[in-house]
């Protein structure tokens, strides 16, 4: 069977790495706002440095990234013309509660989505909302400390109850937290914690982790509630990881970390801890504070879909220490690099066969329909004086994924819902905080440090896409 005849293409995007407009519409600050350019990003985003606000000697990317919010209409109507069947985006949750805790919500930043949702069904492009895309209003932090406090259930519910009502009827498609498992990679980046002297790490992360895990099974209850049409899916980062070599104790890390990171969907997906992670908690001897009610709502409010981002592959052995050597350039997941793969300009390596392999092996496990809702290639481009790339290698690369996608739908019978790409427009690096680190198929005159007309214009790759998306992935040269 070929793709589906309401197979969904589209592209991804984040508020915090596009949206840009801080200090507009009445919105508040969130941990994705004060996570600056250069070196001290990567402390700040793991929670290893405090940085709670602005100062004087850094640059903030995503302060304005390239200022979506003023530019909404021009940019969807640049992915219409690619002919998008749905857009992945995400809400900042400060926009529609500035401070987090507030009783009712924020009228100007409903509206302001109210008219994107309208913007992207005037050329009938399916709003794919990502309900916390690692952002978390920064009061929420200083006052409760992030999701490490049962109390920012309650809050989330309240955004839940908020948007799930104002756009129904406009949103049919929702995902819960994105890349939920990078809590455990970048605990301040995705869960809004911040780590002092002498406290048990590992522990606070899977707190945090148990309390996004119920209020995503109350979302999915809400969700359901609310409208019957309403379809939820989790997210997670995906890549399979493999054996470094065939000796059993690196099938078994490769196996012990794939674990790791499916933790959160056999959760979300099957509604239970799963035996491992329970042995986890006890052999480590890691208390996580769960309510009676927390697993009823687990077990009862799974979601509907299966989503993920998928770059690369990875590779894990039992000795990892061995092989740490080299790999300077990981961002935050730090593994062993594949020596049978190439990699791109950031150290990811680059696996299309990955694709269809990580697809079999969620779809094996769970057996409920998915979504690639990220898959691109961050690369360095060079832009003529019109503002035109010759992204061939991007092409490339994006070719060689949909055809394995394809061969996992055609050959191997995954359910597929749709797919994605990270960014269709130039946007600030999550990992990063980079511009130069491009993905889209839409150019943005913007550099690293904020310099730039943000004058749109299509790249070769633009071009490309649109005939994929006419041919529903039949026509890929």
């Amino acid at each position: 069977m070929p793709f589906r005849k309401d197979f969904l293409w589209g592209g991804a995007t984040a508020a915090n790495q596009c949206e840009g407009g801080f200090d507009k519409g009445g919105r508040g600050l969130a941990n994705v706002d004060v996570a600056p350019h250069g070196k001290d990003r990567l402390a700040v985003i793991t929670g290893k440095m405090k940085m709670f606000d602005f100062d004087k000697e850094h640059f903030y990317p995503s302060k304005d990234a390239i200022e979506m919010y003023s530019h909404y209409k021009e940019d969807i109507k640049l992915f219409a013309e690619m002919g998008f069947k749905v857009y992945r985006m995400s809400i900042a949750w400060s926009r529609i509660f500035p401070k987090g805790d507030e009783d009712k919500p924020n009228e100007e930043g409903l509206k302001f989505y109210e008219d994107v949702f309208k913007e992207c069904l005037k050329y009938n492009i399916k709003p794919l909302v990502t309900i916390t895309h690692f952002d978390c209003p920064m009061h929420l932090i200083k006052e409760y400390g992030g999701w490490k406090n049962r109390k920012l259930i309650k809050f989330y519910e309240n955004l839940c109850n908020a948007i799930f009502n104002r756009y129904k009827g406009l949103v049919e498609y929702w995902l819960t937290f994105n890349e939920i498992n990078m809590i455990l990679h970048a605990p301040f980046m995705g869960a809004g914690l911040y780590f002092e002297e002498g406290e048990n790490e590992e522990e606070i992360k899977y707190q945090a982790s148990h309390h996004e895990l119920v209020a995503s099974a109350i979302a999915t209850k809400i969700a359901h509630e609310v409208d019957k049409n309403n379809k939820v899916g989790c997210m997670l980062a995906a890549g399979v990881y493999y054996p470094y070599s065939s000796k059993p104790e690196d099938v078994l890390a490769a196996q012990q970390k794939n674990d790791e990171m499916y933790f959160f969907v056999d959760i979300q997906s099957r509604g239970k801890y799963p035996a491992y992670a329970l042995k986890k908690f006890e052999r480590e001897n890691l208390n996580i504070k769960m309510e009676n009610e927390d697993l009823e709502l687990l077990k009862k409010y799974t979601v509907d879909f299966i989503s993920f981002s998928y770059y690369s592959t990875r590779c894990a052995a039992a000795d990892m220490s061995k092989y740490a050597k080299g790999n300077e350039k990981d961002n935050v997941m730090k593994d062993i690099k594949n020596p049978e793969l190439k990699q791109t300009d950031w150290g990811w390596t680059v696996d299309p066969l990955g694709l269809r392999i990580t697809l079999n092996d969620i779809y094996d496990r769970y057996q409920k329909p998915m979504f690639i809702v990220e898959n691109g290639l961050g690369a360095y481009d060079k832009v003529d004086d019109k503002g035109y790339v010759e992204d061939d290698y991007r092409i490339d690369y994006l070719r060689e994924h949909i055809k394995n996608m394809k061969d996992a739908v055609e050959i191997d019978g995954v359910d597929l819902l749709g797919y994605t790409t990270w960014g269709p427009i130039d946007l600030v690096s999550a990992g990063t905080g980079e511009m130069t680190k491009r993905y889209g198929f839409i150019y943005v005159d913007r550099d690293d440090f904020g310099n730039g007309t943000l004058k749109r214009s299509r790249k070769k790759s633009f071009y490309w896409y649109k005939k994929v998306i006419e041919s529903n992935g039949e026509n890929l040269e």
